[in-house]
């Protein structure tokens, strides 16, 4: 079945299982190793990707749901300010240790700041919740995201 959708700005088709997971699709046929599989079950959040603006767990996600989405990978999305912003600000609250689960975080801040540019702590802990780090902690994860929605003029 061909399956139409953009990811990270481009128009793209694929022809495959419509149940095939969106996961296997957007590492094995178009390259975005940022997107990864940690538990295989949607519950650490390494898969994520934002699809409509929404984050969503990519490896429980059968691509045919994704019909005429727009789906957006760490891979498009570092090269925006907006991702400068977290970057700069994780780097500054030590939110990054060995990188497995970055990408997950920085699109669930994304999805967060982009309705609530301004959380508090509780709703960025809500916000981030369905992503596992076993490195760094949540503390400093957290800390970057509140230095982050300070950037000014960014959301």
């Amino acid at each position: 079945m061909k399956i139409k959708f953009t990811v990270n700005g481009r128009p793209e088709t694929v022809d495959t299982d419509p149940m095939r997971r969106l996961l296997d699709v957007l590492r094995d046929d178009f390259g975005f190793l940022g997107v990864k599989e940690g538990c295989g079950e949607g519950e650490c959040g390494a898969c994520s990707v934002l699809v409509n603006g929404e984050i969503v767990f990519s490896c429980i996600t059968p691509v045919g749901t994704v019909e005429g989405s727009e789906i957006l990978t760490i891979e498009g999305y570092r090269n925006t300010e907006r991702y400068r912003a977290i970057e700069a600000a994780m780097e500054e609250a030590g939110g990054v240790q060995c990188g497995f689960c970055t990408p997950g975080f920085v699109l669930a801040a994304e999805a967060l700041l982009r309705k609530n540019p301004h959380p508090s702590e509780d709703e960025i802990r809500e916000g981030i919740s369905g992503n596992l780090c076993r490195c760094t902690g949540y503390s400093g994860i957290v800390e970057g995201i509140k230095k982050a929605a300070e950037s000014e003029g960014v959301w």
